[in-house]
C-alpha cells in the first residue's frame, strides 16, 4: 500500500506533462488527487506493511500528516480546475501577481503539482533520516517551479530566495545526518542504522554530545524550511509570489513536512533521555517566531504576505506546544490540523479575492462581502478562525497550549503568548475586516460578481471542517492525535 501511495501521484506527473490538451490533463489532476485521498483513507482502516526493510512505514506521526496532506492536495486541486481553466487561455492579461500568456506551461505547472504531492508523502512514510532528507529536499526541487509559474520578475526573485535559502538549511540538516550517524556510531562499538524504530530502540547508548549537535543541526536545517524566525526570510515572498491555489499547499501541507523532520529528531532525543534539551530549544523558537511574526503583521499591506506570516506565528505555536510536552503535545499535534486547513482556506479565499481585484494591497481591496459574497463571507470566518476565536478549531488548539504552560507553572511563557496572540489578532483584523467591509472604490466592483463553484466549495469544506474541530473533535481523530503525541513521549 505504501509504494502505491508515493506511485499514484509520481506516475500521475509525469503523464500530466506529456498530456497537451488541458482537458484530460486537469481530469489526470483531480483523478490522481481523489485517488491518493482515497488510499490515504484506506490506511486508517487497514495498516500498511512496511516496505523497504523498513525504510517506509505509516506510523502515528507520519499517519496524520499524511492525511492533512491528501485532504489539502484534494482541495487544491479541485480549486485548481476553476483556477487554471480561468486562467490558462486567452489574451495576455493581468492575472494575481503578473502577467499569464495564453501559452503557459500549464502541463508542468499541473506535472510538479503531483510530484510535489509524491515528495511530500514520501516524507510521511519515511523512517530513515538520510531517505527522509531526500524527500524533504524533493519538496523544494518539486514546488519551485510552481513559485515561478508566472514568470514575473517577482516570481523569479522569490523562486531564487526560496532555492537558495532552503539549500543552506537542508545543507545543514545533511550536516545533521553525519551527526546522527557518529552518535550512533558508539553503540558497543557498532553502528546503528539511521532508521527511527531502531535508533529509538538503542538510543541509551548513541553518544549524546554527537546526538545534542545533531538536533541543533536538524532544528536550524529543517527550521528554515519550517519558516521558523529568523530563517523565515524565504516564505514571505514565496508565498506571496505564487498562485494562491500553490501557497495554499506550502503553507498547509509543506511546512508540516518540514516540522516532521525536526519531530523524528526529537523522538530519538526523548528515547536517549535528552527529552528537556529539544523542548528547551523549541519553546525559545516558538516564541521567537510569534514575536517576528507580530512585527512584521502589524500594518503589513499586503495580506497575502500577511498570511505569510501568519504561517511563520503558528509555527511557531505548533513548535512551542511540542517544547512545552504534555498537554502542549496534544495541543500541538491538534494545532497542526487546525493551521493546515484554516491556513489553506484563507489562500484560496486570497485567490479568488486577488482574480477580482487585481491588487495584493489591503488599501485598495474593499467591500469583499459586497463584491464577493461568498468569499467575502469565507475571509471573515478565516480572520476569526486563524486568530484562535472561539468556536473554531484554532481556539481549542490554542488553549490547551496556554494550559500546558500554566500547569507546568510557567507564567512568564503564558503571559508572552497570550500578549503575542493579541497583538498579531489587533493587525490581522484591521487589515482583514477592513477589506471586507465598506464599498469597493471602483464603482464596476459593487456588482456582485459569479463565483465558481470550485473556487468557493474546497474553501467552504475546509472552513466547515475547522468549525467541526471546534465544537467536536471525533473519537477516531482524538485517539489519532493522542497516539502522534504519545510518539513524542
Amino acid at each position: 500500500m505504501i509504494p502505491s501511495l508515493l506511485l499514484i501521484p509520481a506516475v500521475g506527473g509525469v503523464l500530466a506533462y506529456f498530456v497537451r490538451r488541458a482537458g484530460p490533463r486537469r481530469a489526470l489532476l483531480v483523478l490522481a488527487a481523489v485517488a491518493h485521498a482515497g488510499m490515504t483513507a484506506a490506511t486508517w482502516r487497514v495498516e500498511p506493511a512496511p516496505a523497504w526493510g523498513g525504510w517506509l512505514e505509516l506510523d502515528a506521526l507520519g499517519r496524520m500528516f499524511l492525511t492533512i496532506t491528501s485532504a489539502l492536495f484534494l482541495a487544491a486541486a479541485l480549486y485548481g480546475v476553476a483556477y487554471l481553466r480561468e486562467e490558462g487561455h486567452g489574451e495576455r492579461r493581468d492575472v494575481e501577481e503578473g502577467f499569464l500568456f495564453d501559452n503557459a506551461p500549464e502541463a508542468t505547472f499541473t506535472a510538479c503539482l503531483l510530484l510535489f504531492l509524491a515528495a511530500m508523502t514520501l516524507v510521511t512514510v519515511s523512517q530513515g533520516f538520510g531517505l527522509l532528507w531526500v524527500a524533504v529536499e524533493a519538496t523544494t526541487l518539486a514546488s519551485a517551479p510552481l513559485i515561478y509559474f508566472h514568470r514575473h520578475h517577482r516570481s523569479l526573485e522569490a523562486t531564487w530566495k526560496y532555492l537558495l535559502i532552503c539549500s543552506v538549511g537542508i545543507a545543514l540538516a545533511l550536516l545533521g545526518n553525519f551527526f546522527l550517524a557518529v552518535a550512533a556510531s558508539g553503540h558497543g562499538g557498532a553502528s546503528v542504522r539511521l532508521v527511527l524504530p531502531d535508533l529509538i530502540a538503542r538510543a541509551p547508548g548513541l553518544r549524546i554530545v554527537w546526538l545534542k549537535a545533531a538536533f541543533l543541526l536538524f532544528l536550524v536545517g529543517y527550521g528554515t524550511k519550517m519558516g521558523l524566525a529568523p530563517l523565515h526570510t524565504w516564505l514571505p515572498d514565496a508565498h506571496s509570489e505564487a498562485p494562491s491555489v500553490v501557497s495554499a499547499l506550502l503553507s498547509g501541507a509543506l511546512l508540516n513536512c518540514a516540522l516532521l523532520g525536526i519531530v523524528r529528531v526529537q523522538q530519538v532525543c526523548a528515547a536517549a533521555g535528552q527529552a528537556a534539551f529539544g523542548q528547551g530549544l523549541l519553546v525559545g523558537f516558538g516564541l521567537l517566531s510569534m514575536a517576528v511574526a507580530a512585527v512584521f503583521i502589524l500594518g503589513q499591506a499586503d495580506y497575502k504576505r500577511m498570511l505569510a506570516y501568519s504561517s511563520v506565528e503558528h509555527m511557531g505555536i505548533l513548535t512551542l506546544g511540542i517544547g512545552l510536552g504534555g498537554g502542549g503535545t496534544f495541543g500541538g499535534m491538534l494545532h497542526a490540523v487546525n493551521h493546515s486547513f484554516t491556513k489553506a482556506m484563507m489562500f484560496l479565499v486570497a485567490g479568488n479575492i486577488l482574480t477580482r481585484y487585481r491588487s495584493k494591497s489591503t488599501e485598495e481591496v474593499r467591500g469583499v462581502l459586497r463584491a464577493l459574497p461568498a468569499s467575502g463571507m469565507l475571509w471573515a470566518i478565516g480572520l476569526f478562525a486563524i486568530t484562535g476565536s472561539p468556536p473554531f478549531g484554532p481556539f481549542l488548539s490554542e488553549l490547551t497550549i496556554l494550559k500546558a504552560a500554566l500547569d507546568q507553572g510557567r507564567a512568564g511563557v503564558a503571559i508572552a503568548y497570550l500578549i503575542l496572540l493579541a497583538v498579531i489578532f489587533v493587525g490581522m483584523a484591521t487589515a482583514i475586516l477592513g477589506m471586507a467591509q465598506g464599498v469597493p472604490r471602483d464603482a464596476r466592483m459593487t456588482a456582485r460578481a459569479r463565483e465558481p463553484l470550485l473556487r468557493v466549495v474546497p474553501a467552504a469544506a475546509l472552513a466547515a471542517v475547522v468549525l467541526l474541530l471546534g465544537v467536536y473533535i471525533p473519537p477516531a481523530v482524538r485517539t489519532a492525535l493522542e497516539d502522534a503525541a504519545r510518539a513524542l513521549g
